[in-house]
């Protein structure tokens, strides 16, 4: 699964401050790996880890299937390049995790939602969230879905050049969940959306992340 050349993430485990570390995979024996010295992925500076470091490394496959496994940092090296190498365990050992395609972003915006059939009466809500792959619907009271499992979302995103997009999303339920006080949340996956669609919500997106970033209001 790892290779010459991958990109690889390192967290030490028993840190309190959650650094990040970005590397590559330069050599490789059996058991261990050879990477250069990591980036920190705040500072942008290289990081020093000393040996017997215990990390959690993640990778991603040609699939884009993301998996963790435990490592060690056996030492350094002095090779064509400085090098750190990491002990590595088993395949067996490696855990998958689930990782959302799309960054989901919390916001609240005007939507309404039509039957696909015509299981019930349209009517209007608010977004909890979106992404560009699905989002979280906040029920109105009153507002049913009863057993419907796929529905359309129509919803307006304002984009900073002035334009607003009118998108009409096929949905699937994928499921409800009750927030507070009774209200009800419904989960959305966006069936097959264009492309241009697509691009639209993750521009939509990047624009709301850029302004709440200036506002020190997103991490």
């Amino acid at each position: 699964m790892i290779k010459i050349g991958d990109m690889l993430m390192l967290e030490q485990k028993y840190s309190t401050q959650k650094e990040k570390f970005k590397c590559m995979v330069v050599e490789m024996e059996p058991g261990c790996v050879y990477i250069d010295f990591p980036i920190n992925l705040d500072t942008g500076k290289l990081a020093f880890l000393i040996d017997g470091t215990q990390l959690d490394v993640t990778i991603s496959n040609e699939d884009q299937a993301v998996y963790v496994f435990g490592s060690e940092v056996l030492g350094k090296v002095k090779g064509r390049i400085p090098m750190i190498q990491l002990s590595l365990p088993h395949m067996d050992t490696f855990v998958k995790i689930q990782r959302r395609q799309y960054v989901r972003l919390d916001v609240t915006l005007d939507a309404a939602i039509h039957p696909e059939y015509a299981e019930f009466t349209p009517f209007r809500a608010l977004t909890e969230d979106i992404s560009a792959g699905g989002a979280s619907i906040r029920l109105l009271k009153g507002a049913t879905v009863q057993s419907a499992s796929q529905l359309f979302l129509w919803i307006a995103l304002p984009l900073k050049s002035g334009e607003i997009h009118y998108l009409r999303l096929r949905s699937k339920v994928i499921r409800l969940t009750e927030k507070d006080h009774g209200n009800m949340l419904l989960h959305i996956q966006f069936l097959e959306p264009t492309k241009n669609d697509v691009q639209t919500l993750m521009r939509f997106i990047f624009e709301k992340q850029v302004d709440l970033k200036k506002k020190g209001l997103y991490v």
